[in-house]
């Protein structure tokens, strides 16, 4: 059976993308940062290992680990965090702290596969990106740079990969039902003084909210089950798309990120 591995397992898109995969028959190298996450997916019958992708070290283990379990045909790259708060607050430390996560770790797990793809003949590489890799909206400014990092980073690479056996994908989710949100709190109230904000009443009457009040689905959120779907695709098909987008806000912003001057969206921007 084909193996791949999948980052972020715990909740979300990567537990429901394990899941789904198992179930066609793949074997699922599941990661998590958390021990009881692990026992969970090992309980399941997946091969669950520890990854902290901050953690050079823990990249480095958790490909040995994978690769001691046989040939790895597909790697998903959808673990990552979102530190919310105003551009102007965000320090250099918490910005290089989800970046360390969000981008770096996932390359580092990358181009620890990468060679061993091109030993076996074949390899599939599928970064989950967002929305917000084609957008930005306030209060989501590190978020949407590591997502527009990954973007361009994985275009790059898919075209420099052409010339290989290795296929390399983007998902580009929009309002998926996650703990995104609730798992964000501990890193904005590590890193951003709203008190001490010039915004400190917008975020009284915006962020907070969102953060911490109970609230309902989001306007056109999908289950996680909607980027499995495509994630089937990508790693099953002989002809993977390079982009598969998902969700209503996510195909809009496409074409509005094609079609529209800057002011009209930055005015989308605003109201969202």
């Amino acid at each position: 059976m084909p193996t791949v591995l999948i980052t972020g397992c715990s909740s979300g898109i990567g537990l429901d993308a394990a899941r789904t995969m198992a179930a066609r028959g793949w074997t699922v190298i599941a990661t998590c940062r958390k021990p009881e996450d692990l026992a969970a997916r090992a309980a399941e019958g997946m091969i669950a290992l520890p990854l902290d992708l901050a953690d050079h070290a823990s990249v480095e283990a958790a490909v040995d680990a994978a690769l001691e379990h046989g040939p790895v045909d597909a790697l998903v790259n959808n673990a990552a965090f979102a530190l919310p708060g105003a551009v102007e607050d965000l320090p250099r430390d918490g910005l290089r702290a989800i970046f360390e996560v969000n981008l770096f770790g996932t390359h580092d797990l990358t181009r620890r596969l990468i060679p061993h793809f091109r030993a076996n003949g074949s390899g599939r590489i599928v970064n989950v990106s967002s929305v917000l890799g084609i957008v930005g909206i306030p209060w989501r400014g590190a978020y949407v740079a590591t997502k527009f990092a990954l973007e361009g980073l994985t275009d790059v690479m898919r075209v420099e990969m052409s010339d290989t056996p290795v296929r390399v994908i983007l998902i580009e989710p929009g309002p998926i039902t996650s703990r995104i949100r609730a798992n964000s709190i501990p890193h904005f109230e590590t890193w951003i003084d709203w008190r001490s904000s010039p915004r400190a009443s917008q975020y009284r009457e915006t962020l907070l909210k969102r953060l911490y009040e109970p609230s309902g689905r989001d306007r056109f959120e999908l289950p996680p089950s909607a980027v499995s779907a495509r994630l089937v695709h990508a790693l099953e098909s002989p002809r993977p798309r390079a982009r598969y987008r998902v969700t209503t806000p996510t195909r809009l912003s496409a074409a509005g990120r094609r079609l529209l001057p800057t002011r009209a969206l930055d005015w989308f921007a605003r109201r969202s």
